[in-house]
């Protein structure tokens, strides 16, 4: 682990996550920033939009403020008062082993991840959570990325990602790449197919015969 920053302007700090940083950053951040602006629980939700998998650490005077990590919903992963250098220290380090391991371990399951660095965020999805992804009709080159509970809009194109995803992907329509094991059933006729959670993607006539046979194999191959 090592520091990428170090700033008393949160601006700078969220133009570094926004731009500069890699995702599943550990910042340490105060309640009180003198900011006219942002205040270290802002500046938190905005991190938390950029990098949704960091750890935020407050270090701060204000015990009485600590409520409010979940009033603002940052997730924090520690929330130190400055009354003790030996205690702070301590916590700190405490934090900084935490992350390293829990960093070590997604890195050994890196296989299992979508990851995807944009100018706008980081994703980091595992792609067992992954259904389909879909263009945004109402905007050029945007993407849908449906999860189970969620939808993640993100800059890119579906012929580009094709080649980023892993086998299960199948890139059935120029708009639409489908988790292949998350599919309930395949109108071949109509060229529908439908997930397991009722969203309907297209099949395009002319994937559709490569795309029974993908089928096929993929399930001989997992019996």
């Amino acid at each position: 682990m090592e520091l990428a920053l170090s700033t008393g302007d949160p601006e700078e700090l969220l133009s570094y996550v926004q731009f500069g940083g890699e995702g599943m950053g550990l910042y340490f951040l105060d309640v009180d920033l003198k900011h006219p602006r942002l205040d270290g629980l802002d500046l938190a939700q905005k991190i938390r939009e950029y990098d949704p998998r960091g750890f935020i650490v407050f270090i701060t005077t204000h015990a009485e403020l600590s409520y409010l990590t979940f009033t603002y919903k940052v997730e924090a992963m520690d929330y130190i008062i400055k009354d003790d250098f030996d205690k702070v220290r301590n916590r700190i380090f405490d934090c900084m082993k935490s992350v390293e391991e829990r960093v070590g371990r997604e890195r050994k399951e890196v296989g299992k991840f979508f990851t995807m660095k944009t100018d706008e965020k980081v994703i980091h999805e595992l792609y067992d959570d992954i259904l389909f992804l879909s263009t945004l009709k109402t905007k050029a080159r945007r993407i849908i990325l449906h999860a189970q509970d969620r939808q993640i809009e993100f800059y890119g194109t579906i012929k580009g990602l094709a080649d980023s995803l892993d086998e299960r992907f199948y890139k059935t329509h120029r708009a639409y790449i489908v988790n292949t094991d998350k599919i309930e059933s395949v109108n071949y006729v109509g060229g529908v197919i439908t997930m397991v959670n009722q969203e309907e993607c297209l099949l395009s006539s002319r994937e559709s015969k490569k795309f029974r046979a993908f089928i096929q194999k993929r399930r001989e191959d997992m019996d």
